[in-house]
């Protein structure tokens, strides 16, 4: 046997090797949390929310002195790597904040929600404001999750990363929120972007990250294909409800509702658009048919176009 010959079949032992497999695996993995902080916790499918403008935090309550640098240093991990420009107008009074930090009694708010972020905006594009809330003894390990939810991202996917409700870790960003967030503030995301017009986004993000990015890709298309397939059967009604809207315990009939419809339109965007699948205007005009019968506005405004 040649030199050649061993060596490709050497190759091809290695990508059949269950280490490719498991390499595969662990980016589907990946795609899936990167998929799931696309929704919200009330079980409905969200759009892609951002500053654009610098932060101005503002630290009060009981026991600011005790929890301020941890926090502070939360929100810095976030804004570095999303490029944000981050200020502490605590010790000035003239300065406006927009976002307010506020540590409470340890009896203020639910167990089930030590802490809690909300997002003000008049459009669901940027970000105009924002409050978070955390009980004291529980600052420490609130502090990473509500920054990423400062920053916009509002989901709780399962997966290695700080937005999970079972965190591997809450003291620091770990590897896929880094992705996100430089994804999340990268040239190619703006605010307003759909589920499957940000799902490219942040997967060429963490397709990037990996040291084999060919069998990445294939991950990635593998993943594109199995997600449109279960979205176009849950906006159909046909599908089963997607185990984020399961897992959050906090969606409701009529928020499930607004989730097929809202879904509905955002595949009619993605085939108009080819984003996340091949265009295809046919399809475009049948999910948008089926959102606006459901009253979506959008989605009657987008069907004029193809008049």
């Amino acid at each position: 046997m040649s030199r050649m010959s061993r060596t490709l079949l050497l190759l091809a032992a290695l990508l059949s090797s269950p280490l490719a497999a498991t390499a595969g695996d662990d980016v589907e993995q990946g795609l899936a949390t990167l998929w799931e902080v696309l929704w919200h916790q009330s079980g409905t499918p969200t759009r892609v929310v951002r500053w654009e403008n610098e932060i101005r935090v503002r630290f009060s309550g009981l026991g600011v002195a005790a929890h301020r640098e941890h926090s502070l240093g939360a929100l810095r991990a976030v804004t570095q790597e999303a490029g944000v420009k981050l200020v502490d107008v605590t010790d000035h009074a003239p300065q406006t904040a927009n976002l307010s930090v506020e540590f409470t009694s340890d009896s203020a708010l639910d167990d089930n929600q030590p802490c809690a972020t909300s997002l003000d905006f008049r459009t669901e594009t940027r970000i105009d404001s924002a409050t978070v809330q955390m009980r004291g003894r529980d600052a420490w390990r609130c502090a990473y999750h509500e920054a990423m939810h400062v920053m916009g991202v509002r989901g709780h996917p399962a997966g290695k990363t700080v937005l999970s409700y079972f965190p591997w870790k809450v003291d620091a960003l770990m590897p896929l929120d880094k992705v996100m967030l430089r994804a999340w503030y990268s040239p190619a995301m703006r605010g307003g972007m759909t589920p499957f017009e940000a799902l490219p986004v942040l997967a060429d993000e963490l397709v990037a990250t990996q040291p084999d990015k060919a069998l990445a890709s294939q991950a990635r298309d593998r993943f594109f294909a199995t997600t449109v397939e279960q979205m176009q059967a849950y906006a159909n009604g046909t599908g089963d409800v997607p185990v984020i809207v399961k897992r959050s315990g906090k969606s409701t009939e009529e928020g499930i509702r607004y989730g097929r419809t809202e879904m509905s339109y955002f595949l009619g965007v993605a085939y108009q658009e080819g984003v996340t699948v091949r265009a295809d205007p046919n399809q475009a005009i049948r999910w948008y048919e089926l959102a606006a019968s459901a009253g979506n506005r959008r989605a009657q405004a987008r069907l004029g176009s193809f008049r």
